[in-house]
């Protein structure tokens, strides 16, 4: 397979003109129709002379590609769906060579309206291997690590591709466990010869993965979203195997080290089981456990999924304990549910779903 030109660096796409015999600034204009213009043909970049577009497409693949399908909720909410070919191994490394053909998976990616913002929910894996028993994702199991085009053709490929304003690393698969990959889409996101985004409209979420934790933490700037679920070790560990390798509590210890006073923000998730972790008990455990650190808790409603035994907390029982981490300097809110319809929301993605 040709080697895919979305997702390298400015100096990256030069040396790739310079291996084709052409000048350097073609790698700068191959830059700019690929991340400033969002060009997603040859054809479409018109001040590169045909002779080197051919020169070029001999020796490498844009890396762009369309949507399989798509999906479109009751409100709004717009689901598409990617063939991908994932790199099998455990954590790839730069210039390892993507899946083949017969490795074909299907990730999905959502793009979610709102009126002054298009935020897109970003996929990182072909499936998940954390395991989370609440999760499609999880139960759909781990195929493999999507490299950097993967990644930025969800946001080149999709309809609003030109009116995007944010983005959450919240779809398929743990951020963190394809850091590498994950690390370089955001390095285009936010440099200034590429989509030059500011890192604050960048949300990276995971379960804690505290090897990777701090290099995320030292390395970037976007906000951090971190899945808890549940203030209590051994409950969270029965729903989060990942609780038996990073507890969250020293996740949170960590994360405790740096400032989130100014811009960068750091969230804790929260999914509300009715019976589960849903009472006065979890709030203030929830309470202690936040106590002195400057972040957001936003409560997320449940949605079913075949042989888990839980369900959604009411409304009534939502709203208690919001406005009771509210009564105690925690900032609280509950976040709206999207795209239940089309199975985009939370913890529903599998990467199954053709067009509907």
């Amino acid at each position: 397979m040709k080697e895919k030109l979305l997702g390298m660096t400015l100096q990256e796409l030069k040396q790739a003109a310079a291996d084709c015999g052409l000048k350097p600034f073609v790698g700068a204009q191959l830059a700019d129709w690929l991340y400033a213009k969002r060009a997603t043909g040859w054809d479409r970049m018109v001040n590169i002379s045909k002779a080197a577009r051919e020169a070029l497409a001999a020796k490498y693949d844009l890396g762009i590609s369309a949507p399989a399908g798509s999906a479109v909720s009751t409100d709004g909410t717009k689901k598409y769906l990617f063939e991908v070919h994932p790199i099998k191994g455990d954590r790839p490394t730069d210039g390892e060579e993507a899946g083949t053909a017969e490795d074909r998976e299907f990730i999905e990616a959502v793009m979610i309206p709102e009126e002054d913002r298009k935020t897109l929910c970003v996929s990182s894996q072909a499936g998940c291997r954390m395991g989370c028993k609440f999760c499609m994702t999880g139960r759909h199991g781990f195929h493999g690590q999507l490299d950097a085009a993967d990644i930025l053709n969800q946001f080149l490929s999709i309809d609003e591709a030109q009116g995007l304003t944010n983005a959450v690393f919240m779809g398929m698969g743990e951020p963190l466990d394809n850091y590498d990959a994950v690390s370089r889409a955001i390095d285009v996101i936010t440099a200034p010869w590429g989509f030059a985004w500011s890192p604050k409209r960048v949300t990276v979420s995971t379960i804690g993965v505290l090897p990777v934790l701090k290099r995320f933490l030292d390395g970037q700037r976007c906000h951090l979203a971190v899945s808890l679920h549940n203030p209590f070790p051994e409950e969270r560990l029965s729903l989060m195997p990942v609780q038996k390798a990073w507890d969250i509590r020293e996740v949170i210890g960590l994360i405790g080290q740096y400032d989130f006073s100014g811009q960068r923000r750091v969230s804790f998730e929260y999914t509300m089981f009715a019976g589960f972790n849903d009472d006065k008990r979890h709030a203030d455990a929830l309470i202690r456990l936040l106590r002195g650190l400057e972040c957001r808790v936003n409560l997320i409603r449940f949605h079913q999924i075949p042989d888990f035994p839980y369900t959604c907390a009411s409304d009534a029982v939502m709203e208690a304990f919001r406005d009771r981490l509210n009564n105690h300097q925690i900032l609280c809110t509950i976040r709206s549910s999207r795209g239940e319809d089309i199975l985009a929301a939370c913890g529903m993605l599998a990467g199954q779903h053709g067009s509907q």
